[in-house]
């Protein structure tokens, strides 16, 4: 992956993040705690990554630039916070069932959807054979919802304690 690339991506997501935080009315607060989030999730999926090449299980081509490691940790900084501004959504509307309906489906979508990507560009990255990779890459989407939610929760508060959630137990008539 060029430093070129990495950047346009980085731009697009950010761009999706300013639309989901529009549709979603995300407060200063909640966007802080999905930014915060995020950045926890980059630092744990630079390990992740380091990781699963020790093991063989992928390959991530790094730039041999002395910014290219931060840029990377600021693109999957920035291309998580999304997420975390959905799962705010899904647990306030839904709670904790809702969320892991959420990890399901990624763990689920996820693998197929990197594959794609690496078939589609061999120099962003590169599986191993096998399942093993997959099942890495699935725990790595789980460990992405799941620890960026519960960091952005720690740092936002609750989703029941927004001021558009519903009071505990109301039932809404249809």
């Amino acid at each position: 992956m060029t430093t070129r690339e990495l950047l346009v991506m980085s731009f697009l997501y950010l761009a999706a993040t300013v639309v989901v935080a529009y549709f979603t009315r995300a407060t200063a607060r909640r966007v802080a705690g999905a930014l915060v989030g995020a950045a926890a999730v980059g630092v744990l999926m630079l390990k992740v990554v380091a990781l699963c090449e020790a093991l063989g299980w992928w390959r991530v081509p790094f730039a041999s630039t002395p910014y290219f490691v931060p840029l990377f940790f600021l693109g999957l900084s920035i291309s998580c916070t999304p997420i975390y501004l959905v799962t705010w959504r899904v647990a306030r509307r839904y709670g904790w069932r809702g969320l892991a309906v959420s990890v399901g489906i990624v763990a689920v979508i996820g693998p197929p959807r990197d594959y794609a990507y690496a078939t589609a560009f061999p120099k962003w990255m590169v599986f191993a054979p096998g399942v093993a990779p997959i099942l890495a890459d699935s725990a790595a989407y789980v460990a992405i919802v799941i620890v960026g939610h519960a960091v952005m929760r720690l740092v936002s508060g609750p989703a029941w304690e927004d001021r558009l959630s519903r009071p505990p137990g109301l039932v809404w008539q249809t």
